[in-house]
């Protein structure tokens, strides 16, 4: 069973509906002491990097989370979802010098496209790289679409499962170990987006 964490984010209705799609057995989370009964996690979402945290920290999934990863358990984030794993963002500025902090389970942080057209609406060709196991079966440069302002910018090159070009070249996805986030919607993607999915309940 997979669960979806329902935060009070967006876009939560077309991530289960993508999954019932694939015929694949999932329900949300009712609070962060639920997770354990599932065995694998999917963390979608849209919004803001500052206010996502803190209903994250409100909720008590921030540190259920972090236990998650520690035990390194399956575990898909989607956009907002890929962006909070990183220490810190550029979206969350200093208050009185005080960083807002991310999960801090990926080290790096998430930058703001150096260009004016932002943010980045559509679908954009995405380059994986061959060892991923998220795009495997998935045609070179396949397309997903996009929206976001900010890129993730992760400190190890090795942990980068795929990228895509927008002002400059920016980390798409990420894997390591049992966790894979995606920056782009695989749930929004079309059957790309579908089989994307597919290779990650497998």
């Amino acid at each position: 069973m997979i669960g979806v964490i329902d935060y009070g984010a967006g876009n939560l209705g077309s991530v289960m509906n993508a999954l019932r799609r694939l015929n694949v057995p999932a329900r949300f989370a009712r609070g962060p002491e639920d997770m354990r009964d599932f065995e694998k996690i999917i963390f979608p979402g849209d919004g803001h990097f500052a206010t996502a945290m803190a209903s994250l920290e409100r909720s008590g999934y921030a540190s259920a989370i972090k236990e998650w990863m520690q035990a390194d358990k399956p575990f898909l984030g989607i956009c907002i979802g890929l962006q909070l794993l990183f220490d810190a963002s550029e979206e969350a500025p200093p208050v009185d010098g005080v960083v807002a902090s991310g999960l801090s389970v990926v080290s790096g942080t998430v930058r703001r496209f150096p260009g004016r057209k932002v943010p980045q609406i559509g679908w954009n060709n995405t380059k994986a790289r061959p060892s991923s196991r998220l795009f495997k079966g998935l045609p070179d440069n396949s397309f997903f679409y996009y929206i976001h302002s900010f890129y993730a910018y992760p400190d190890d090159d090795a942990i980068v499962a795929a990228e895509a070009d927008y002002y400059l070249t920016y980390c798409s996805a990420v894997e390591r170990g049992a966790l894979c986030a995606v920056q782009f919607h695989p749930e929004k993607s079309g059957a790309t987006g579908l089989k994307l999915l597919e290779n990650w309940t497998l």
